[in-house]
């Protein structure tokens, strides 16, 4: 396993910790990361995200999906109805879980819905109009320097 030393980034940056700590987190990963249950991530257009969780077997009841400190948790637990059931075959897992997925910042969950044994999570990125880009116009020499003169005849 590689190791990678971060102290040349936080001696000349500041606010990047969150990076390097993610970097860290996915890099200890020794293949141990669970499997159950399968998901998928996918991009819808550039700021709209779908997560899809195989849960076959559970319930709304059974599910919980909550967002707590920049983390999406999905869980589930059922209750025990193998009483007095003998199996020849158990090939359906319906074992409790838990999984996190780490949000970055402005991403935002707007909707959940369970169908067909698929828990669909819908995230979409919300920039707020602060933080986006805007265009700067310029204006000429020529603009600007009557518009001081202008400016200037007002005031006297």
């Amino acid at each position: 396993m590689r190791t990678f030393d971060f102290a040349p980034l936080y001696r000349s940056s500041v606010g990047f910790d969150q990076i390097a700590n993610m970097m860290d987190r996915v890099l200890s990963n020794d293949g141990s990361t669970p499997s159950y249950p399968p998901y998928n991530i996918e991009k819808l257009d550039d700021d709209s995200y779908r997560i899809s969780i195989a849960v076959a077997g559970f319930s709304n009841d059974d599910l919980s999906v909550e967002v707590r400190e920049k983390a999406l948790i999905v869980s589930a637990r059922k209750a025990d109805e193998d009483e007095g059931k003998t199996y020849l075959h158990r090939g359906i897992a319906t074992r409790a879980f838990e999984r996190r997925f780490h949000l970055a910042d402005h991403v935002h969950v707007t909707g959940a819905a369970h169908s067909n044994g698929m828990l669909h999570i819908e995230l979409e990125r919300q920039v707020p109009e602060a933080l986006k880009p805007r265009q700067i116009q310029i204006a000429s020499d020529t603009k600007a320097i009557e518009k001081d003169v202008v400016d200037a005849k007002s005031v006297n």
